[in-house]
């Protein structure tokens, strides 16, 4: 098992759900965190009380992944000791809409692809370089059973994720030579704002989501992820997919 106390972990999407469920689980085996999100009033109760929980050292960075000009400057304005990243987790996401290809809304595609696609090859671009001049690191990115099987009325956000599978594996082969670990990790269903975020607030009918089954938390995806990051220097977890027990895929879902 890999020691990661005092390593440093960049967390995109950073103030709620998966990423702050990372962040806690990260902080728990003293990693230190750079953490970023656009809620900047989120990051910074996140990171007071994980420093004063577990004595760990965190910079917030206001930071919207899908602006490659404001993700270059932010870590260009870093000083030295906050941009020797370690591990970079890609957690930055979205589903938006959920509707057929010929009446959906355009915007709602753009801002997914914006996010989920542009947005995780924007900070990988801008933070990885500074890995293979050490030959060390890792990259995690958050994909989903949605990049695997299509389903109804998932067809862009599917899209995005099928491109976070080919984007990951990519960059294994770029990096092969250069002692960077890459790993995908790809949920199921998991209870965070993501329904709600998806249908705009509707908190009725994201709850809907989740009728009659136990999902996944942002604490089981977490757990996940620091398997992934802390298996020996010589292991790579190329991809983890995991759903509740009552969901065997992205169509198929027994509800009580």
């Amino acid at each position: 098992m890999t020691d990661l106390k005092g390593k440093l972990i960049l967390i995109t999407g950073a103030s709620s759900g998966i990423g702050e469920a990372c962040a806690t689980e990260f902080a728990k085996i003293g990693a230190n965190l750079l953490l970023a999100a656009r809620r900047l009033d989120r990051l910074t109760k996140l990171s007071k009380e994980l420093e004063e929980k577990y004595k760990i050292k965190t910079k917030c960075i206001l930071l919207d992944v899908r602006k490659y000009d404001d993700v270059k400057n932010t870590y260009n304005n870093l000083n030295q000791e906050w941009k020797k990243v370690d591990i970079i987790l890609n957690n930055a996401g979205l589903a938006r809409g959920f509707s057929k290809v010929y009446d959906a809304d355009t915007n709602d595609w753009e801002e997914m692809i914006d996010t989920n696609v542009k947005g995780l090859i924007y900070v990988t671009r801008i933070f990885l370089p500074q890995m293979v001049e050490r030959m060390e690191g890792q990259i995690i990115n958050i994909g989903s059973t949605a990049g695997h099987e299509v389903y109804a009325y998932g067809n862009v956000y599917a899209a995005t994720k099928f491109a976070v599978k080919a984007i990951s594996q990519a960059i294994r082969l770029d990096v092969l030579d250069k002692g960077i670990k890459v790993t995908s990790v790809d949920p199921g269903m998991v209870i965070t704002e993501f329904s709600k975020v998806r249908f705009s607030g509707n908190e009725e009918r994201a709850n809907k989501v989740y009728e009659g089954i136990e999902p996944l938390t942002a604490k089981d995806v977490a757990d996940a992820v620091i398997f992934a990051a802390t298996r020996p220097k010589n292991v790579n977890i190329n991809q983890i997919i995991l759903t509740p027990l009552q969901q065997a895929s992205s169509t198929q879902v027994y509800r009580k």
